[in-house]
Order: C-alpha cells, then structure tokens, then sequence
C-alpha cells in the first residue's frame, strides 16, 4: 500500500496551499494562538498534525510541537515489507521532509530521537530524557504501543528472537539473517502482522525456508471464519510458506552461545530454527501517562478517553493504539486516523458546528497479504457470534431481529435461538474465491462480510453497511448480478410529453422526420410544446435531439438563429474580451451586427453579463435585455400585478420584520402566501405601487430576495443545534452565511439550496441545486437536484467537508456551472450532460483537473464583492422609479383586469378561462382612422434592444415600440390570456426575411409588429392583434392613427374583456359539498379561534392595529 493512501487527501497541497495564502496575503499574522504539544511522531501522530493545519491554515489559533522517540520522520508502518526491498526509510516517509517546513512560519516545529520522560500537569509542561522542559497548553500523547514479547516463554531473550513492529526491529532482522544465510525462520501469529512478517521474512531470501505458527485452526481468525481462512491457508502453503496450525510454542531453544536453536510446542513436537518473529499482538504504551496520574485501564492497558478523546486530566488528550475507549484498544490504524481527525476538528470547527464524538469503528479491512487478496467489512461475525446492532426500520418500528418475549420463554426449554442473521455464501476452489455476506433476517438489510480472491465489490458493500439503509435489490444479486432487462427505456410515442397543449412525443418526431421542424424554435411553432408553461422544454429538446442523431442530423447548440455560439461559448468570449453591452456583443459574436436579437438570445446575454459585471438590470443598455421579471424586478402574475418577496435568508425572520411585512401586505391589500422556500411571498403588487411598497420594506431593514431572478432564490434550512435536539450542525447559521455569500449572483438558471442539521434532512437539501448534510465531521455536499417537470436526486461531490472548507468548494461548484451551463439549463441536466457527470464535476472541483480553481474562487469573490440591493438602487434613482409607471401618457390607472376573489380571508384573481380569445382584431375594419397625439417621443429611448411603453386611450391599453428610429403600435392585450401586458414583451427580429416581432412576456406568443403580417402571431395561428399606424412628429409627440374613443373601446376596451369569475367553474365544487358533508366535530372556520371568548382572526389583528391587544394598551414589548 502506498504511503499516499494513508495521508489526508490535502496534506500533499498544504505547501501549495500556504504558499498561495501567503502571496495574497490571506495568512493571519500576529494571532494569539495556543501551543499545541504532540508526544508521538507515528501515523496517527502526523495524521493529527496534517489535520490540525488543514482546519486551522486559514484561522492559525495553535502552534504545534511534536516530539517523536525514533529517529526517523514519521513513516508508513503499514507498509513496513516494502523496506527488505529497497532498505531506504525514506521512502516510507509519509510527508517529505520539506513537507514539515513548508508550513506557516512557527506553526509546526519537531523534535526527533526524543522520549518524552514526564509530563507535569500543574505546570503544564513535559519533560525528555534530554532534561528539556516543553510547556504546553493542549498535550496530545499518540504514543502508540509495543510489539508484546512473550516473557513468560522460556529463552524469550535468545539471539534471534524479534518483534515486528519498528524501522529499527527491521534493520536488527535484517542483519541477524544476513549471518544465518540457509537456516529456518519462523514467525509466530497468523494475523495481519504475521503474514505480513512471514513475506517479509521470505522476500530476504536469507532464509532457506520460512514457517508460519499459528495456534488457532487457520490463519487470520480475527478477519475470517474457518473455511474463508482454510481457503487463505491453501493459497499461501502454494507460494512456499510453511503453514503450523494449532500449535502454540512452549519453549525457545538456544545454543551454548545464547541463539535460537528450535522451539518446543506445548504438544512436545520440536521444530528447528534459528530465528523467531513473534507477532502476536500489541500492548498500548500508557506508561508516561500511569506516570503522570491520567487514568489508565487496569485490564489490556491503555489511556481512558472519553468520546472527545480527552483524559482524566483537563487538556490533555489521548489518540490511536494508546487510547483506551470503551475498554477497548484498537491496532488498527483506520480507527487512530479517525480519532485524530475528530480531535483536530474540534480544536477549530467545533465552534461552529456541533463537537464531534468516537463512536465504534468500522474495522473493515482490504489487504493484500502474500499475494491473495482478502477482505472483511461491517460486523463479519454476526452468524457466529450474533450481531452487535441491528438496523432500526423506519416509522419507530422494532429493531431488525428482535427477539420478542414469548421467543426467550421458548428459548429457555429449546434452547437459545440462533442469531437473527441469514448468510450467503458462494464458494469457488478453482478460482480461490470464497465470498460470504451476511444480512437481517428479511433481507432488507447488508449486515458485513468476507471476501477471498475476489475483493472488487468492498468498495460499494462498506458504505452500504454503514449507511444501514434498506437494500434495493434482492441479496442474490450481489453474488449472480442483475438480471439484463429491457435496455430500451425511450418514451413511447403516445406519451404525452407537453400537458398545455397535449402534445405527444409522436407528434414532435413525426414533425422532425417529415422535415417540417429543423430547429427547436420550429418545433414549438408547429407543435405549440413548450409554449404553455415551459416545463416540457428540457424533455423536448431531449426528444428533438435524438430524433435529429437518428436521422443522422447534425444538432446545433446555438444560442438562437442570431448567434452561431452556444451559451457557454458566448460567456467565454464576453469574458475574456470584457464586452459589456448588447450592441458591442452583437457586432462581434452576432451573425448580423445590426440585428436587435430576440426573446431567447437577449434574457441569455443580460444573464452574462450581469454574472460577470454584476450592474444594474435597469439601466439603459441593460434594460431592454430583461424579461418582465427582471424588467420590474418582480414575478408577473396572471393579472398583470407582480409578487413582492422580501429576503429571508436561511428562512429565519424576526417578529419585527414578520410586523413590517404584515403592515405592508394590509395596507397595499396583498395575498400573503409562506413559499416552499422559506419565505413570505405577497402577491398582487400593482405596478406603479412596487417603488412605494419596497420604499417601506427596505426602511424596514429588509432587502431584495430577487424571485424574480435567474439567480440564488433560497437556501431553505431546518432548525439544526439552534434548537433541535437532533442536529448535529449548525444548519441556520450555515444556511444565512450561504445565503447571504450568493445572493443576487445570476445564473443560466435559478439556484437554489438547502442545509440540514441531520441525516433526517428537513431542509431537503438533496434536490437541491446545491445542499449540505450535517454530519459529524462537518458537511456532505450534494449538488446538480432539483424538483420541478422532471425532478432529480441530487448526487455527492464531496463527503465530511468541515465548515470552512465549504464555501470555496460551493464557490467553485456555481463559478463553474455559470461558465459552463447551457442556456436556461438547470444544475441538475447539466451534471447529466458533463462528460463524465459526477465523477468529472469532482475532478475539476475537488481535485483541479483543469488547473482553473484559483480562477473559479477569484471569479466568484468579484461577483460577491460587487453586491447591491436592486431595489434600493431603485429607490435612491428617480428615472428608475418613474419606470414603474402604469401608462407612460397619464398618471390614471386601470386595476384589476381579472376579477378578484374572496378566498379564505385573502383576494385572488379569478380563474383563467380555458380558450384563447380568437378574434379577427387584425382585421378589424374601423369606421375612421384619425391621428392623434399619444405620449412624448422624449419617453422612448433609442437603445439597440428596442424601448416600449403602455399608453392609455379611454378604457384602452395600446403598447407604443420604438426599434431602431421607427415607431409600432398594438393592443395591450394578448388574446391567447387576456393578459394585458405586451408592452413589456422582448422585442425580436429576423432581418433576413424583414420581421420584427414582439414576445408576450407570459406564454411566448409572438406577434409581428409591422409589415404585411403585422398583427399575426409567428406560433399560434389561433390568436393575432390589432395594429395602427404610428409616427414621431416634430412637436415632440408620437402620433397614432385611431378610430373614435368608443368604437376603440368597443373592440379593444380593458373592461370588455376583464376576465369574470363566473367564466370558468370551481374546481373545488364537488371536493366541498363531500368534505362538508363529513364535517366533523372540533373543525372552525378558518378566522375564528377555538376560544368561545375569542375574538378571531380580523378582530384581534384590528385591534393590535388600533394599538390595543386585547385591552392591554398596545404590542408588550
């Protein structure tokens, strides 16, 4: 085994690490720290000391001395064999020696061939043999333990006896066998360390023949039962090792000159040998710590530590094989790295995160031992001794196996039952490969197991085993496989794939095949997918993409038919030319330089630019990119009004602020909704009331939540150690840091994410773009979920991150799906589609394949240091606030175009109805067209996106565009919805063939606005509007040609086509008449209280307004 494999996976970059601090001078200088002492430089040591840096490089509250007893640095132990090779210490060294002096200036210190003699605890120092005194304010002793040496044995102390354990046990062996060339070695123990030392004792090739001696019936019984290990047995006795079972040595033979001549067996047999090694077990060294007073175990050794690692003594702590918890040692080294990384993990991240505790270790164990792979994972001997925990079923149900009362009755005249395991077991003496696996009772659950020959599956069976989650597949399967079912999981052709318009699957190959549809663009213009509500899209791209590779088509990923780029293509231009403005982007990347783009490429650019430059969405440049969303910094509702949502970062809110919010909400009249992401929202803000109604929020102390954004929305978080007595992490504290570092950063799609305090996951954080999972040694970070049309499981990038380390990781992770992201592609298709998926986006993020993750984190910093409030750069602006103005030619306004409803306590607008208006309005013939003037020219701004404004003519609502100098006007209104809204379309154009067009900003109806076909709508020939003759005049007023007031009323007015509540059913209608019939006792109405006295919803909450709760004088503060 490599020695790398036994470092932490960041100890090799810590140089790299802190010389990268250093030169951008992000390494803290001159902080109080503590001195941290470290007795012991062996693995567990130096893993606690790779560890401690690692989590405190960029905080450096301690300095660390350690003080080793060999002369050498700390070495691969595990990997001791390799040194009869190439007899070169070095190249055991687990961290070059330049690795120890690469660290920050006085953070690390060490002292070598020093045996640490005495610690004084009320002087907080320790002293060495060398009469030097260390102080110290944390003591860590990982001084591991001894090889045990039989002396109770007759001639333990005869040249030739060794122990297996040291660099210094080797090179006496080594030169012992150098002068008893030909003669008979013997180890005795048939573990782990035994057949490691019978190898190495045969890759001498001093001696002429080596012998195992092993007392029990087969070698490696701690790992392995009978047949498992006989199979071992077999394996080794072919590759030239002498195997003794059975047998245990009664004495030592020596000659005249005090050397091993033979042993005696207890049975009286008498072996020849001239060199023993005995590897028989370890004693944990605990006698500094007996010396000193710590508390010791009296039976096997060891120094007492609690699940903290600490000692009897306060300060002091104790790591690895010299740590006694629980009564038990452990000579393992797996279980010594964990204790040391809990230990250093509370030294810095505690604060922030819940302490971590020592639990039972998993002593699973993957070897190569004479050239036979062998393996033991989980609880391995839960059929012959049963298992020591059973897995809880869900719900509070029983525990796995339980043996209830009426079975210990019975078991005590049947005699006990045997253990609630079932075992399979597959066996192979050809191939030498000998598998068992042992599960609960029902098969539901993977218990552990043993693997001789074949030891691929170890990987996948521990994570299983320690998860201890229901298996999904039947327990045969994992020695036979899966059956091979039906590969062919494609969608049938009946499938419906587009609810809005019923379109199915067919319907969208057929229309590829024919040759009708060659582009997306045309799909949805033949088959109306995607022109509802949109969230068939990512599915019919999917189903136009194959259908194109079948017909052995080339599939272009451009932006649209004005950019010959993908999405990521045009980020890395815009950013590496530092292009920051429509027409600029147009005339280098556009295929025509005069062109004004369209309602597909101009959301996608404002999205680049602003996650790169991070301006104002509503200046002049940027203003005409925006959909409605972004153009009024608010969601559009079905009525034409917005949503207003505060932000609630991490979902936690005070009672001031829920006061402020519910102020804002009475006085402005707005339906009040809790969002599945933790937050407040309030709907039916009008317009020209969203300045006066943030104006209040942000005096409030509350800032933009940007829903209406393609950016952060939430990151959603349960209650964690804030109060939960659950949680194992601080998930809201995590969650409002989040939260706060991402907000407002736009994205090719909305972000959202979550933290849970626990496995129990509250927050859902697992179909989350990203979430983190509390565990006990930091966070597990899940990315690339999402719910939504076609909801995804997020995936594991990185496992136990502790909490500093979590932002730089996330910071990578978004940097790179903003560079690299489609357009209005969510996180979750886009780790689908990477090269690789998972395993790549890890590579680039955690490992830094690309050699870009300075660049990412760099990126992302600029853009969280360039942060400010939309709205309140609103609010301080008046030529942004008069943008928030209804109509551009009167201060009157028109309200409420769908007719509210009383529901629940609360208004909403009424129902859509199910059809589309479909009206001839293009060809309405007028009795006369008269020019009249409208709205000033100076309102309109010649920008390369195009300017429009809604003007107002009696109950009429016309929209007024102006793209490049010339002037268009239509109705308001969108017939496929009624939605009085068009003046806030994107306008589009297709120079080639002369169209302008302008996009309803709702459902993507596009209708051209001058021309022959001015008036028809390019995707829906079931809708088209009315237009009219428009033109600039030298006054200063756009003039429009229009019939008289009430003829334009009569087929246009706002009031003849207000959508009333009586043109479309409730729904609920037949769901209410059953629920009221079964009413049952204890139900209220929903503002009443359950009080006989109480006064109910309205009423208490009007007189808390009127400033007396109840007759108490006002809010008790």
């Amino acid at each position: 085994m490599s020695n790398s494999e036994w470092n932490d996976a960041e100890a090799n970059k810590l140089p790299e690490t802190v010389n990268g601090l250093d030169q951008q001078k992000e390494l803290p200088k001159d902080t109080k720290r503590k001195r941290v002492v470290v007795v012991g430089l062996g693995m567990v040591g130096v893993a606690f000391i790779e560890k401690l840096i690692k989590y405190d490089v960029k905080r450096r509250e301690y300095d660390i001395i350690v003080i080793g007893e060999e002369p050498h640095l700390a070495y691969n132990r595990v990997g001791l064999t390799s040194f009869f090779q190439h007899r070169q210490v070095e190249n055991l060294y687990l961290n070059p020696k330049e690795w120890y002096s690469s660290m920050p200036e006085g953070s690390l210190n060490y002292h070598l061939n020093t045996l640490v003699s005495e610690i004084i605890q009320g002087e907080r120092v320790v002293k060495t043999s060398a009469g030097d005194t260390v102080p110290y304010d944390i003591l860590v002793l990982a001084t591991g333990s001894d090889a045990v040496l039989p002396r109770h044995t007759p001639g333990h102390d005869a040249k030739g006896v060794f122990v297996y354990r040291t660099i210094g046990d080797l090179e006496k062996l080594i030169e012992f066998a150098d002068r008893r060339k030909g003669t008979t070695g013997a180890v005795v123990g048939g573990g782990l360390l035994g057949l490691e030392a019978a190898k190495a004792m045969m890759d001498l090739e001093d001696f002429g023949k080596v012998k195992l001696i092993e007392r029990n019936r087969w070698v490696l019984s701690r790992q392995l039962d009978g047949d498992a290990g006989g199979m071992v047995v077999e394996q080794v006795r072919a590759l030239g090792l002498e195997v003794l079972l059975s047998k245990r040595v009664g004495r030592i033979l020596k000659d005249e000159e005090n050397f091993v001549s033979g042993v005696i067996f207890e049975d009286g047999e008498e072996m020849e040998c001239s060199c023993i090694c005995f590897a028989i077990g370890i004693k944990a060294r605990d006698e500094l710590a007996r010396k000193a007073g710590i508390k010791c175990a009296d039976r096997g050794g060891g120094i007492v530590v609690s699940a903290d690692l600490s000692t009897s003594v306060p300060g002091i702590y104790a790591i690895g094989e010299c740590a006694s918890w629980e009564s038990q040692t452990f000579g393992l080294i797996a279980p010594g790295v964990e204790m040391a990384d809990i230990l250093a993990f509370n030294l810095t991240q505690a604060k922030a995160h819940t302490p971590r505790k020592f639990k039972r270790p998993d002593l699973s164990t993957k070897l190569k031992l004479l050239g036979v792979e062998v393996a033991s994972f989980g609880d391995f001997f839960a059929d012959r001794d049963g298992p020591r925990e059973l897995p809880t079923k869900r719900h509070g149900g029983k525990k796995e196996g339980i043996i209830e009362s009426r079975d210990r009755v019975k078991s005590l005249t049947d005699g006990p039952a045997p253990p609630p395991v079932k075992a399979l077991t597959y066996k192979d003496p050809f191939q030498q490969v000998y598998k068992k696996y042992l599960f609960t009772l029902d098969g539901k659950y993977l218990l552990g197991g043993m693997m001789i020959g074949d030891t691929k599956d170890y990987v996948k069976l521990v994570p299983m085993v320690k998860n201890q989650k229901p298996l999904e597949v039947p327990p045969g399967e994992f020695i036979i496989g899966a059956s091979k079912g039906d590969d062919d999981a494609d969608l049938d052709d009946d499938t419906q794939i587009c609810s809005c318009h019923n379109v199915l699957k067919g319907d969208v190959v057929k229309a590829v095949k024919d040759g009708t549809c060659k582009s997306i663009g045309d799909v949805k213009s033949c088959t109306k997918a995607g022109t509802g509500c949109g969230g068939c899209m990512p599915l019919v791209q999917t189903i136009f993409n194959k259908t194109m590779a079948s017909m052995g088509q080339e599939v272009k990923n451009h932006l649209c038919p004005h950019f010959d780029y993908s999405r990521a293509d045009l980020f890395n231009i815009i950013y590496v030319k530092k292009f920051k403005d429509f027409a600029e982007i147009m005339k280098e990347c556009g295929k025509d330089p005069q062109s004004t783009g369209c309602e597909a490429c101009k959301p996608v650019i404002g999205s680049i630019i602003s996650s790169l430059f991070n301006k104002h969405l509503l200046d002049e440049s940027r203003r005409g990119l925006q959909d409605t969303n972004d153009r009024f910094l608010a969601n559009i509702q079905r009525n034409g009004t917005f949503s207003v949502i505060p932000r609630v970062a991490g979902g936690e809110i005070t009672p001031e602020k829920l006061i402020i919010i519910g102020t804002v909400a009475k006085k402005y009249n707005l339906y009040t909704k809790i969002t599945g992401g933790q937050r407040i929202d309030m709907f039916g803000a009008r317009k020209q009331d969203l300045v006066n109604i943030w104006t209040e929020l942000i005096e409030g102390g509350m800032e933009s939540g940007h829903g209406y954004a393609k950016s952060l929305r939430t990151v959603k978080s349960c209650v964690g150690t804030t109060w939960c007595r659950f949680g194992i992490g601080d998930s809201v504290g995590m969650a409002v840091r989040l939260e706060e570092r991402y907000k407002s950063i736009r994205a090719p799609h909305k972000i959202k994410g979550g933290v849970s305090g626990c496995v129990r996951e509250c927050a859902e954080a697992q179909n989350k773009d990203f979430g983190l999972i509390a565990t006990e040694k930091g966070f597990n970070v899940f990315v690339g979920g999402n719910g939504g049309a076609k909801p995804r499981h997020s995936e594991l990038l990185a496992k136990d991150v502790p909490p500093d380390d979590v932002i730089p990781i996330l910071d990578r992770y978004l940097s790179f799906y903003i560079r690299t992201a489609d357009k209005l592609q969510r996180t979750a298709r886009w780790v689908e589609n990477l090269p690789g998926g998972i395993n790549y986006l890890r590579e680039v993020i955690l490992e830094d394949k690309l050699g870009i993750c300075a660049d990412l984190e760099k990126q992302m910093e600029e853009l969280v240091g360039s942060y400010f409030c939309e709205w309140t750069e609103v609010i301080k602006n008046p030529a942004r606030r008069a943008l928030f103005q209804q109509f551009a030619n009167t201060s009157e306004n028109i309200n409420d175009t769908i007719e509210p409803i009383e529901e629940r306590g609360q208004q909403r607008p009424s129902y859509w109805p199910k059809d589309s208006v479909t009206e001839d309005f293009r060809g309405t013939k007028w009795s006369s067209l008269a020019w009249q003037p409208i709205v000033r020219a100076e309102l309109f701004k010649d920008t390369p996106t195009g300017d429009s404004q809604a003007v107002k003519r009696g109950d009429t609502q016309l929209a007024v565009f102006k793209v490049r100098g010339k002037y268009y006007c239509t109705q308001q209104m969108c017939p496929h919805k009624r939605a009085f809204v068009l003046s806030d379309g994107l306008i589009g154009d297709d120079r080639e063939k002369n169209k302008l067009w302008v996009s309803c900003p709702y459902h993507k109806r596009n209708y051209e606005l001058g021309g022959e076909n001015a008036g028809k709508c390019g995707n829906d020939d079931q809708v088209n509007i009315a237009t009219f003759p428009v033109e600039e005049r030298e006054d200063g007023w756009v003039y429009i040609k229009l019939p008289p007031v009430e003829e334009l009323d009569s087929v246009l007015g706002t009031e003849k086509w207000k959508v009333k509540k009586d043109e479309s059913a409730d729904p609920f209608g037949d769901l209410d008449k059953k629920l009221k019939a079964i009413t049952m006792k204890g139900r209220k109405s929903l503002q009443v209280s359950h009080l006989e006295s109480g006064k109910g919803e309205k009423a208490t909450a009007a007189m808390i307004l009127a400033g007396g709760e109840r007759g108490a004088g006002g809010l008790d503060w």
